[in-house]
């Protein structure tokens, strides 16, 4: 998978630092600490035990005898073990050879030489995450499991691929770049390009946001690596040979070019022993070349354009240019230097307190920053950079004499301290706050300072960094002032990138990929044209036959556990209103969630209720503004977020609960401040400000409409089951392609007041106690304090409480709970005349790819056959979906899933075919159908399932399945009893009496470039 620079560092501000919990005897924290320097285990040696309070862990560094590979652990009292190897990759041209590589390592290798024994893995194993990672100078290879046999299993895996693959020239073909009929079978049938990363790329550079940040990095460190794309340009791809692939391997995934990080709380020693056993006593040491040098600095700043596709849901189709003024940095292993920059990145531009907020977003210049903004530490000298997208041409000169000006006012007036105090909170709130994948944030937050040698010990060093920067702003209170004069002011290693849609974009891409194609064709003898016809078909023969996977190591179901762990609730009312206090090891953090239903809202004001809750939080409550908001916001609380929610019940699908979870956290300190807040939301929130709401809404617009290229299979598949149920109905219009047509109709609108008017009216129907039910998680020591504040808070907002009708006079009452009492109950809204119908609808786009979904009405989530139907999508996806889209079609992606509400969904991501790929589709069930599987395939996709519905909850989230869709401990444990008990019968049933042509409503959906039979076919609507 190719990571984009901006994407691939989870930034501080992103990292949330605490694991899964689990206490033992003697932890592995303090097992760690008794390590000592010099100490040999396994032939490495320790160079450096440190112990990290702030995230709870301790740091043991060690280097490689033989190699001098380097090797972290961070050990932690966290079941949720992380084991990643990194290589530095540094291509020096665009073929794509790191992310080619990456993906046929992956391929099959001595050990396990059966084809793709990583997606073979995916169901052989209980892991929480499996992945590889193309950065602009490393790959990544990162895995995590809770169970220690398996983490034994996946590393021998991955110790093999990486060390010693196969690189078979077909799968050099299938994963990169191919000459091929375009049916393989017809020799008469033309030459195309084929591949998948060919295709992912092309994907990949349909998105304008990607393409952009992609340039901008090119030109702005163009002297070494960073010039070229290292995830591969489309017409730069069919330049690579296998020959060169082979020979980057060997040259850059070598121990002596690798780093080593394991994570979690199983032993050291262990993991040593493996690495050493399986691949590092088979090499001696090299001398990697792989190191980037510094870019050589500008000695005055210079500009560069680029164009990109037009943007057919631009929220103002006049206004699509992106400008940008990008600033080369210092040494990202500069610890200390980066971590002020990052802070100082965020004071300038983050939240509409800071600077750049004021001077380019609100006057509405452009829709929102472009995503390239901000600070970017994931190459060797970090940037940043400051711009617009969704402007005007027109309005270039305008943004770089704001852009300098705005920097001279902070020269000038600096900072107030209470944006620092807010920023500072901040990042004690993230390092309090438990994530359940703590080993990965981890691996990717020191991934590109250690790939540069830079100490990531000192990385983690969180609290040293703010004391010494609350040091040097004491001593120095012009500190960040003269930061900003030293990088911005100062700094001629700056670029001015502009971007803006040329018309005939896509058309151009497609003329020079004929061309590069001809060039390709011209130069074939008749031979050249036998072998990769012959080719071809022997592709196809490979990706035919049933692969024999025995090689490869495997969990068995007995392994795992039959029981879940029950999670204790306690039941409670404040002031008439329902809550679930759940007791968890929160470290010191509260966390609130309310569920209010929305059954009396109007049917004509449904629409804005996505639009109510993403404004909502940001108009200024009570006696502060917008802005006097924000800041009360940071400094107290983890944030506050309002979203809608549609549920849909467990029994019966024509039944659902619609409505809105606000969401906060803070301290425990805090807690009075972040209900005062939420209370004058309820009380007296703003709505009088017409120029926010348009800045609001362009921003929403605008992100949406960015959003499609990147997750159009979930559009295609929200479209396509719209037809089918209520719950789906509704879905697609709150976050489907008609909620980003309607919000791209009211960022065109010229008049807000119309839509200010509405809010008061949505806000009486949506912050009514009278419909509210509350949930709280928090330590047990806190909880009376916690119990205390949610009944001052329910009395503050008791005068919004108010008996109103619902607008469907079909409600449903339903308990949240056996225990709950009468009190606390869910009420659902039914639609029992409902008529699921057939339909499919085209949205033709400005892609070079296609997103398909098909999607069929099935059974609840309490139903007998839901199980079966869990199951049989992952098998199809992994024994035939996989095989038929990705290796034969050549789409980055497909597969087949049931979702809760009761729809079992086809989908394809990035994919070159459209028709074919909805046969492949029906070939799916015809499969399952026909009984073509084993039982280890059924056992397999048992894995795969369990490993999802096992994966670790955060102490935030535990029991908030029960309080929003009312599924308790004894349903889940119902569910997993079926999903044990599903047998190759079940199967075959459920695939004939479901899937079968004719035997349920289906729905088709599909998103991508002009299609001239679709156009004509009358059974298509076109979008």
């Amino acid at each position: 998978m190719f990571r984009q620079s901006k994407t691939i560092i989870t930034k501080l501000t992103n990292l949330s630092f605490q694991g899964s919990w689990r206490s033992r005897g003697s932890s592995a924290v303090e097992k760690a600490l008794k390590y000592t320097v010099g100490q040999k285990i396994h032939n490495f040696t320790v160079k450096e035990v440190t112990a990290v309070p702030d995230l709870f862990l301790t740091a043991v560094k060690l280097s490689h005898d033989a190699t001098g590979a380097q090797y972290l652990h961070a050990a932690r009292d966290d079941s949720n073990n992380l084991f990643s190897v990194l290589f530095r990759t540094t291509p020096m041209d665009s073929t794509g050879v790191p992310h080619i590589l990456e993906h046929t390592v992956l391929c099959g290798s001595q050990r396990f030489p059966c084809r793709d024994p990583f997606f073979k893995m995916l169901n052989r194993s209980l892991s929480t995450f499996m992945n590889a990672f193309t950065a602009s100078d490393y790959t990544m290879y990162p895995f995590s499991t809770q169970n220690a046999k398996d983490f034994q299993n996946l590393l021998s895996v991955y110790l093999d691929a990486v060390f010693f693959p196969c690189l078979r020239e077909l799968d050099f073909w299938q994963e990169g770049w191919r000459l091929e009929h375009e049916n393989p079978t017809d020799p008469s049938s033309p030459l195309v390009f084929k591949g998948v990363v060919f295709n992912e790329m092309k994907g990949v550079f349909s998105d304008n946001e990607r393409l952009y940040a992609q340039h901008l990095q090119n030109k702005l460190l163009p002297d070494h690596t960073y010039s070229v794309v290292s995830g591969g340009e489309p017409l730069a791809i069919p330049e690579l040979t296998w020959e060169q692939l082979k020979h980057f391997h060997a040259t850059h995934y070598h121990p002596s070019n690798a780093r080593f990080f394991t994570y979690g709380d199983l032993p050291l020693e262990q993991h040593l022993q493996q690495i050493e056993e399986e691949a590092m006593s088979k090499f001696e040491r090299t001398e990697p070349n792989t190191a980037v040098p510094p870019q050589t600095p500008w000695d005055k700043p210079r500009m560069d354009h680029v164009s990109c596709r037009p943007d057919a849901l631009a929220p103002d189709p006049v206004k699509q240019n992106t400008l940008c003024m990008s600033f080369l940095l210092g040494d990202i292993t500069d610890t200390f230097e980066m971590f002020t920059l990052s802070l100082l990145s965020s004071l300038m531009m983050s939240g509409p307190n800071s600077p750049f907020y004021k001077a380019l977003i609100e006057p509405k210049i452009g829709s929102d920053f472009s995503s390239s903004a901000g600070f970017d530490g994931s190459t060797r000298q970090a940037s940043f950079t400051i711009g617009l997208q969704g402007m005007a041409e027109d309005d270039t000169e305008t943004v770089k004499h704001i852009i300098a000006q705005t920097i001279d006012d902070i020269i000038a007036s600096g900072f107030e301290e209470e944006q620092i105090e807010a920023l500072l909170h901040k990042i004690e709130i993230q390092m309090k706050h438990q994530s359940t994948s703590f080993g990965l944030a981890l691996a990717s937050y020191i991934a590109s300072l250690w790939n540069h040698d830079g100490d990531p010990v000192q990385l983690l060093k969180i609290s040293e960094s703010v004391s010494r920067f609350r040091q040097c702003l004491k001593e120095n209170p012009r500190y960040l002032q003269e930061k900003v004069q030293h990088y911005f002011k100062n700094n001629t290693h700056q670029l001015t990138l502009s971007m803006s849609p040329d018309e005939r974009f896509l058309e151009k891409q497609a003329e020079a990929e004929e061309q590069k194609l001809q060039q390709k064709i011209q130069i074939l003898s008749s031979e050249d044209r036998k072998d990769i016809y012959e080719k071809g078909l022997q592709l196809l023969a490979v990706q035919s036959t049933t692969q024999d996977a025995s090689c490869l190591p495997a969990l068995k179901v007995s392994d795992i556990e039959p029981i879940i762990p029950y999670t204790p609730v306690q039941p409670g009312a404040a002031g008439g209103v329902p809550v679930q206090y759940c007791e968890q090891p929160t470290n010191g953090m509260v966390y609130f969630r309310a569920m209010s239903n929305i059954n009396s809202l109007p049917e004509d004001l449904k629409i804005y209720v996505p639009l109510f809750c993403s404004v909502i939080t940001k108009m200024g409550s009570g006696m502060l503004d917008y802005r006097q908001q924000a800041q009360r916001i940071e400094l107290k609380t983890g944030g506050l977020s309002v979203s809608p929610q549609i549920i849909p019940d467990t029994e019966d699908l024509d039944l659902y609960e619609q409505g809105i979870i606000l969401s906060s956290s803070c301290l425990e300190r805090n807690l009075p401040d972040m209900f005062q807040l939420w209370s004058d939301l309820f009380n007296s929130p703003r709505f009088d400000d017409e120029e926010r709401l348009r800045v609001l809404v362009m921003m929403s617009a605008q992100e949406l409409s960015n959003g499609i290229s990147y997750s159009g299979h979930m559009y295609a598949m929200t479209r396509a089951a719209r037809s089918l149920t209520p719950t789906a109905d509704l879905q697609e219009s709150f976050s489907g392609m008609d909620q980003v047509k309607f919000m791209k109709r009211i960022a065109e609108m010229t008049d807000l007041t119309s839509i200010l008017r509405k809010l008061p009216r949505i806000k009486r129907h949506l912050f009514n106690p009278e419909n509210m039910r509350c949930a709280l998680n928090a330590t047990p020591q806190k909880m009376p304090d916690v119990a205390a504040e949610v009944e001052r808070f329910i009395g503050n907002i008791a005068g919004n409480r108010k008996e109103r009708k619902p607008v469907r006079p079909s409600v449903v009452e339903r308990a949240l709970g056996p225990e709950a009492g009468a009190a606390a109950t869910r009420k659902l809204i039914s639609e029992a005349h409902f008529k699921p119908c057939q339909m499919k609808t085209y949205f033709q786009l400005p892609f070079n790819v296609n997103f398909v979904s098909e999607c069929v009405r099935t059974v609840p989530f309490t139903h007998a056959d839901y199980a079966s139907l869990c199951i049989l999508g992952r098998m199809m996806t992994a024994k035939f979906l996989h095989g038929e889209i990705r290796e034969k079609g050549g789409a980055y992606g497909g597969g087949a899933r049931m979702g809760g509400g009761g729809l079992f969904s086809f989908y394809s991501y990035r994919d070159p075919n459209s028709t074919q790929t909805l046969s492949a589709f029906r070939g799916g069930v015809e499969w399952a159908r026909a009984g073509k599987f084993t039982q280890q395939d059924i056992d397999e996709a048992k894995l795969s399932v369990f490993s999802a519905v096992d994966a670790p909850v955060a102490p935030s989230d535990k029991g908030l399945g029960r309080f929003l869709n009312g599924i308790t401990d004894e349903m889940k444990q119902a569910h997993r009893e079926r999903l044990f008990a599903v047998t190759e019968r079940n199967l075959i049933d459920v695939a004939g009496r479901y899937l079968g042509i004719g035997q349920q409503t289906c729905g088709v959906a599909i998103l991508g470039p002009e299609n001239e039979s679709i156009r004509k076919d009358p059974s298509w609507v076109v979008k």
